[in-house]
């Protein structure tokens, strides 16, 4: 998948993890669409939950990176656009979990909660990790409102 495009976005208290993974992600050869915010000054993350959401949604991105304090607020903001299922992933197992079962197509972490070292191996495994499909299918289609049954 190195070549592909990767979102990353954060508020100001994911954003030097955000950083950090951006770095790598560069190093690994992925494309990076950086849809900020570009300090430490205080912002509103659902802001940069949003503008993850749109830019998979309109196919900026194939896959994205969140980062705030904890996670949760933004994952949160960017599973309000169906087209988008954000994972927030404490470590490489549900970082992997959330590829086979939930085809999940974008990861966020909680800088306070998680390590720099915990996060860099969720976020390669994530990556690396495909959608088992079967009889997760109709789940997934489920989640993105396809499928009623």
């Amino acid at each position: 998948m190195a070549g592909a495009t990767i979102a990353v976005a954060s508020d100001h208290a994911g954003f030097d993890l955000k950083e950090i993974l951006k770095c790598d992600l560069q190093q690994a050869g992925y494309a990076v669409l950086d849809l900020g915010t570009n300090s430490t000054a205080s912002v509103d993350y659902p802001d940069f939950g949003t503008a993850m959401g749109d830019a998979i949604a309109a196919g900026r991105a194939e896959k994205g990176v969140l980062v705030c304090g904890s996670g949760i607020g933004i994952s949160i903001a960017a599973n309000r656009n169906p087209k988008v299922r954000a994972v927030l992933a404490h470590d490489a197992t549900s970082a992997r979990l959330s590829r086979e079962h939930n085809d999940a197509n974008v990861v966020a972490f909680g800088q306070r909660l998680i390590g720099i070292e915990v996060a860099r191996e969720a976020l390669k495994v994530f990556l690396a990790t495909s959608f088992e499909g079967g009889r997760h299918t109709g789940r997934v289609a489920k989640l993105s409102g396809v499928s009623k049954s």
